[in-house]
């Protein structure tokens, strides 16, 4: 039995409750033992290691919805050409350590990732967080997921590791395709059920896929107790989603109000990723985006805060995701400052803790400084209410635990 003490913690706990001054919480092997908030947690057996906090905050590890560790490149539409799937394999792990030391314990990766790379994180070969794999995303011939250029005259590409899907058109080729994923012990389904800016041969605000198509991913992924998740920008393409069942809506930059109001009730999730579009507009140029590629991204851009503001208004449970490729996922936490535009500071917390956790289906493991969850925690200099950069700069996290298990430590 391993004990571990955090005393003295100014403790954002992401139940929703106010922080706590001089909190207490106590750590048995890889879970959450103990929460003392007036810091008194009396004698405990055997041995036991303390560590003072004074000063500093104490929250749960963040988490992310949407990354591909896979996008182990910044031109996604093209890294399949250029490199062996050794070469992506021993990238992704590179990128998986790199959200780790971000501050994020659990992420969900919205296509790419295997049930091969989750095991390795499990068994500890490499160092990185809780990794939820969706496999191959699911598009439809000419869709966000089809990589091929419009001057290639070729069959849909179906080799490789990483940023590669299923190519399905109907009913019964969705079936088939979200079984195959479902056979390969993913966790989740994702599906595309619009235009994509990486995408060479669509346009953002296309819908893709009918309904009837949609739901047979959904009925599928439902009969084995899992969900689908679905890209999707404009509000057309959002409701069609909805209305076939999907559980999570990932962008949703282009909805307005008929679509922001068919997620709440639905009970459905909105996960924005607003900072991969800053992002690429910025920096996609130098590493190989097209002109056609930057032109989408920066329509997304220009409507991300809005599309947003129609959720939020609307009452939508709100995740948090990054999307970011390649290097760029250097600037995962700069999500938090643009949501922070419209939510507060607690409300940004939350959305990628408390709210991903219920998202994930995890809400009984993670997302909150609960007794019996995985002990899951970042200390961080200063208070990240006050100031979410904070979050930004690796140096300012002191101390990152995931299960139990310390990552970093500079306390």
């Amino acid at each position: 039995m391993s004990l571990t003490v955090f005393t003295n913690a100014f403790l954002i706990d992401c139940t929703g409750a106010d922080p706590l001054e001089g909190a207490a919480v106590v750590v048995e092997d890889d879970r959450i033992k103990a929460v003392a908030p007036d810091g008194k947690v009396g004698a405990l057996p055997g041995r036991v290691t303390t560590l003072d906090l004074e000063g500093k905050t104490l929250m749960p590890g963040l988490t992310d919805a949407h990354v591909h560790i896979c996008a182990v490149t910044e031109n996604i539409t093209d890294q399949h050409r250029y490199y062996p799937p050794s070469y992506i394999a021993a990238r992704a792990m590179k990128r998986a350590e790199e959200c780790l030391l971000q501050g994020f314990t659990t992420v969900r990766d919205a296509g790419g990732a295997d049930y091969g790379f989750r095991m390795a994180l499990e068994e500890g070969h490499f160092p990185g967080p809780r990794l939820l794999v969706s496999g191959r995303y699911i598009s439809q011939t000419g869709g966000h997921g089809d990589k091929r250029r419009r001057s290639e005259w070729t069959d849909p590409i179906d080799c490789c590791v990483g940023m590669i899907g299923f190519i399905a058109d109907g009913p019964d080729e969705v079936r088939r395709a979200a079984r195959e994923n479902i056979r390969r012990d993913v966790d989740q389904i994702k599906i595309m059920a619009s235009g994509g800016a990486m995408s060479p041969s669509d346009e953002l605000d296309t819908t893709q896929f009918t309904v009837a198509e949609m739901r047979a991913a959904v009925e599928e992924a439902e009969a084995v107790g899992t969900y689908v998740l679905s890209h999707a920008y404009s509000d057309m393409a959002v409701r069609r989603a909805i209305e076939a069942g999907v559980r999570s809506i990932e962008h949703g930059n282009l909805i307005r109000e008929a679509a922001a109001q068919a997620i709440k009730e639905a009970g459905a999730f909105l996960v924005p990723t607003m900072v991969t579009y800053e992002a690429i507009y910025r920096e996609g140029k130098r590493y190989g985006s097209g002109d056609h590629q930057i032109a989408k991204i920066d329509l997304a851009r220009q409507q991300s805060l809005q599309g947003l503001t129609y959720a939020y208004k609307a009452g939508c449970k709100i995740g948090s995701g990054s999307d970011l490729l390649g290097d760029m996922a250097t600037q995962r936490a700069v999500e938090f400052e643009l949501k922070g535009q419209l939510m507060t500071p607690m409300e940004v917390l939350l959305s990628a803790t408390k709210v991903n956790a219920e998202l994930f289906r995890m809400q009984d493991k993670i997302g909150t400084v609960e007794p019996g969850k995985y002990a899951d925690f970042i200390v961080v200099e200063g208070n990240p209410l006050r100031n979410l950069r904070a979050l930004q700069n690796q140096d300012n996290l002191k101390l990152i635990m995931k299960g139990g298990r310390v990552f970093k430590h500079t306390l």
